[in-house]
């Protein structure tokens, strides 16, 4: 009866929600992707946040806010409109499409009422990404606060709750480029390879019950080597945490293990995860206090093994559960026209992988851009391996690609260094579940890269199960991590060469073709070369990958292709920036990438 009079309570709410509703419009007159229509501002982005950690209760905040764009010297008073969450204040599925500046704050206000069964339960407000600093206030009370526009987090509001309404207030500053944290590919003036700024929330924001004592996070590593699954439920301070872990619907192995302790679960006979058969199991996670179930997750894990080892011939190769495998696929940047940093529906985010599937390819490289879990679940479950960059900031230095490094290295402030450690010591927390992910790439082109050596070391020290490309396409120090990346446009070449580490072609091609009708601006395209065909670009393609399979025998493991879509003026894409239009005829494409994969052994 409780659960019917809380839908009641929403039934009788829904004029004032269609009513709302109706009054959301996409800005501005930019290109939209075929999604964009499909977006539904009474409930955007309904998908369960967190695939790695499911519980049953949840409460999704999306949908149309207040906003307010002030000077940083003055407090929030009253709204300039409504928003669209989680869609970025710049995108065009934001409902709003203007930019904010270093000089002002974002604020972001909305009221919500709990459920009444989640009464006597600790309420967790959750937001997938804020980019980048956000102050945080319910009904008037500080909550509390979080830099760094890449990584969840989460806030226990439970004490400054009340009966009935909430109310929620957030206020955000995003420097931009004018500051040295961590922004990727925005800058404040678009223009080339560098594109609009996103401030603000761009991930879900979501409520969930939990109790007094709870999981925070499950820490899952395969171990084929033992035949096993390490997991840490991380954050309980007592009690007795059972795992089941189960295949198809049946449970395979269990195990149980204390508060703080990493349980073990054998399995003698793995079923092993690879790109043409990525199998996942599932696990359920119950956490019991004097007897009784006070915590319970659904989640899922892989087994898989990351490694190199030399070939007949001496060179060292890239291996996926012991065996050689060539890594190859696209630079993927993870920009939307109509939403910029988030996909505007859960299928359009799925898409963009399973494209990437289609076109032969069993890789994509993250380029510095982290995307929300769900992206990183499609990779699993898809079977797709992901190189992780870390999203570059405070871009000072020299760069030199074609020789070992003999500058100086970038010295920045120590608050900058502090930020970067953060942040990047964050995103690997944060992703550090998936096994997709195949490498860490803490460095790219020299842009802000600093302390390389060390850097390089703490990375592989945080997580030793897997490789670190510690500086991908240029400033290349002699023994610094796993793999020397080299880049080279637009054909692949091999120009420096590391016998002790793997080496891999981590950018090359860049194969443009502008398509009218489908431009971010029409009178103004970029790309490295350009082509006037799908056949003229399909030829060159295949040209550069002839190229490429040639350099394997010589040392080349892995490879990746400028790229997965236009971005913003740039039109080298494999398929147009609102995902329209196939650039490449994809037969061709797809039976050259897989002669190249299967050029190994």
């Amino acid at each position: 009866m409780k659960k019917l009079a809380y839908f009641l309570l929403l039934l009788g709410l829904c004029p004032f929600f269609t009513a709302t509703a109706q009054s959301w419009q996409p800005a501005g007159d930019h290109i939209r992707t075929p999604w964009a229509d499909q977006v539904n501002p009474a409930a955007p982005l309904p998908e369960y946040p967190r695939p790695l950690m499911q519980r049953a209760e949840w409460m999704n905040l999306n949908g149309l806010w207040d906003y307010a764009v002030l000077p940083c010297d003055q407090a929030y008073a009253k709204p300039d409109g409504q928003i669209l969450v989680p869609y970025c204040i710049e995108s065009s599925l934001s409902g709003v499409g203007r930019t904010v500046g270093a000089d002002n704050n974002l604020w972001y206000s909305r009221r919500f009422a709990l459920p009444k069964h989640w009464k006597g339960q600790r309420v967790l407000l959750h937001f997938g990404a804020v980019d980048w600093r956000a102050d945080i206030w319910v009904n008037g009370i500080k909550a509390g606060s979080h830099t760094g526009g890449y990584t969840p987090f989460h806030i226990d509001i439970t004490d400054a709750l009340q009966a009935g309404d909430n109310t929620l207030l957030i206020k955000v500053w995003d420097g931009t480029d004018t500051g040295f944290q961590p922004r990727g590919k925005q800058v404040s003036k678009p223009s080339g390879i560098w594109y609009t700024s996103v401030t603000g929330i761009w991930q879900t924001v979501w409520l969930e019950p939990v109790s007094q004592q709870h999981i925070e996070n499950l820490r899952i590593t395969p171990d084929l080597d033992a035949r096993c699954f390490r997991i840490l439920a991380e954050g309980v301070e007592r009690g007795l945490v059972e795992i089941a872990l189960k295949a198809e619907g049946r449970t395979v192995a269990t195990a149980r293990a204390l508060a703080g302790a990493e349980a073990e679960i054998q399995v003698p006979d793995p079923h092993c995860w690879t790109p043409d058969d990525p199998f996942l199991y599932d696990l359920e996670v119950r956490l019991l206090a004097d007897g009784k179930l006070i915590d319970k997750v659904q989640s899922y894990c892989a087994m898989r093994k990351i490694g190199m080892a030399a070939g007949k011939d001496g060179i060292l190769r890239l291996t996926l559960n012991d065996k050689p495998i060539f890594q190859y696929g696209p630079l993927d940047q993870g920009w939307w026209p109509d939403g910029l940093y988030t996909a505007p529906t859960d299928e359009a985010l799925a898409f963009d992988i399973q494209k990437t599937k289609d076109w032969g390819f069993n890789l994509i490289r993250k380029h510095v851009k982290v995307e929300p879990a769900r992206w990183y679940y499609h990779c699993d479950r898809l079977g797709i391996l992901v190189w992780q960059d870390m999203p570059s900031g405070d871009l000072h230095g020299s760069w030199q690609n074609t020789r070992w490094y003999q500058g100086t290295e970038f010295v920045r402030s120590a608050a900058s260094e502090a930020c970067y450690r953060k942040e990047w010591q964050e995103i690997m927390d944060y992703l550090y579940s998936e096994p997709c992910i195949v490498a860490w790439v803490p460095f790219n082109e020299g842009w802000g890269q600093f302390k390389t050596l060390e850097i390089t070391t703490w990375t592989k020290q945080h997580d030793p199960s897997r490789l670190v490309n510690s500086a991908s396409g240029g400033n290349h120090f002699l023994a610094a991590g796993d793999i020397l990346d080299l880049h080279n446009y637009p054909q692949p070449d091999l120009y420096l060469y590391d016998a002790k580490r793997v080496n891999v072609l981590g950018e090359y091609g860049g194969i443009g073709m502008p398509v009218e009708g489908h431009l971010w601006t029409p009178d103004r395209n970029w790309g490295y070369i350009k082509f006037a065909s799908p056949k003229e670009v399909t030829d060159e393609y295949v040209k550069y990958a002839r190229q490429l399979q040639e350099m394997i025998a010589r040392g080349f493991s892995a490879a990746i292709y400028t790229q997965t879509t236009d971005v913003e003026i740039e039109v080298n894409g494999l398929m147009t920036y609102d995902r329209k239009v196939d650039k490449v005829d994809i037969p061709r494409i797809r039976a050259v990438n897989q002669e190249v994969i299967q050029t190994l052994p």
